[in-house]
């Protein structure tokens, strides 16, 4: 079953008199309930951002002297970044989601602005004419994620790693 399908499931004939006006009014009220899904997108990446840069800043403050407490915390950050990036996509085709829906209800209305928008921009594909933020945000976790690696791969016991390795290698 298409969106359209979905959507519309009673003609202006079987609805009644009020059905431009009720189509008008749940309208407006989806259409800010996908600005609304914008606002929580946007505290939730201000969140993330601030707990990861309150984390890079601790793990900088502990220093290589806190061992296990370092690591543990870079662990905690990369998981952390991940979670981000799963918040990320999932706002991402939410709001894909409502706009297919806007673009079908845009059909019952006498003009349809979003979709016409959305045909200026190219429809998302022509990155000259516009580039979706998801596409530059979805970076963010992942430069984050590599920041919290680093504090990781610095605790690990490289010449302890090598001294065994070589060992191995002058025993055979």
């Amino acid at each position: 079953m298409t969106t359209r399908e979905k959507l519309i499931v009673k003609t202006p004939d079987d609805y009644g008199g009020n059905y431009q006006s009720h189509c008008l009014e749940m309208y407006k009220l989806y259409v800010q309930m996908a600005d609304n899904i914008s606002t929580r997108r946007q505290s939730a990446n201000s969140f993330f951002l601030t707990i990861n840069t309150a984390i890079i800043g601790f793990v900088g403050y502990l220093g290589t002297t806190a061992g296990n407490w370092n690591l543990a915390v870079s662990i905690s950050g990369v998981a952390l970044c991940y979670t981000w990036y799963r918040l990320i996509r999932s706002y991402k085709d939410l709001n894909s989601g409502k706009f297919k829906v806007i673009h079908e209800m845009e059909k019952e209305l006498p003009l349809s602005p979003y979709d016409a928008e959305w045909e200026a921009l190219g429809r998302g594909k022509d990155p000259k004419l516009y580039l979706p933020f998801t596409n530059i945000e979805i970076y963010v976790p992942f430069v984050f994620g590599l920041l919290h690696t680093l504090p990781i791969f610095h605790s690990i016991p490289w010449k302890l790693i090598l001294s065994f390795l070589t060992s191995i290698v002058v025993s055979t």
